[in-house]
């Protein structure tokens, strides 16, 4: 298995975004290693794409990790409830980064299962199973992701990436969700999912 380097994000954004799938996500929290696999991930290129949250190089507060090194953690809140686990791609300064939307557990299941739902796993209906880390806001939920992990180094022992060597796996394309307000960038078909 293989930690993946700053090299990997430092590339254009909608490839990574494709090369993500597959790919191993691990989180070291409570001297416990959650992991899950990357089923679903979208693109946002800062410098046209509405979309994105440092449109045309808008600088604020939020978006300032956005122009961090390629391999940081970029973790934001929405609705006032949600958090979503991003990763900074491109040179730094380029306000770039790809959204993480899905995993399936890989270890680490109950711990999981306790932070999403408050239950043991043989306790989730099917239901909840289907559905356990089908969107940003439930990867975070279910391994601890806040926004006190804004920042972090993708390459450092916490929260890092892994490729265990499972061939690249053939995927879908789409448009991205939830951006009605993006205008042209609404079309963009940077939605990669399993």
């Amino acid at each position: 298995m293989e930690k993946l380097g700053r090299d990997f994000f430092d590339r254009d954004t909608v490839e990574v975004a494709q090369d993500l799938l597959g790919k191993v996500l691990v989180r070291r929290v409570d001297g416990m290693t959650l992991s899950g696999r990357i089923t679903e991930t979208e693109a946002y290129v800062g410098r046209m794409d509405k979309a994105c949250h440092a449109y045309g190089y808008k600088r604020t507060a939020r978006t300032e990790t956005l122009f961090a090194p390629p391999g940081t953690a970029y973790i934001y809140l929405i609705y006032g409830i949600y958090h979503c686990l991003n990763f900074v791609t491109e040179p730094e300064g380029e306000p770039s980064a790809v959204l993480l939307r899905g995993l399936e557990p890989v270890e680490g299941m109950a711990e999981m299962a306790r932070r999403r739902f408050g239950k043991e796993p043989e306790q989730l209906t099917s239901y909840q199973k289907k559905n356990f880390m089908n969107g940003p806001g439930k990867v975070c939920l279910a391994l601890g992701l806040t926004r006190a992990q804004n920042g972090l180094d993708l390459t450092g022992e916490e929260l890092f990436l892994i490729d265990d060597g499972s061939p690249r796996p053939s995927f879908h394309t789409g448009t991205r969700i939830g951006i009605d307000y993006a205008e042209e960038a609404v079309h963009f078909p940077w939605r990669f999912y399993l």
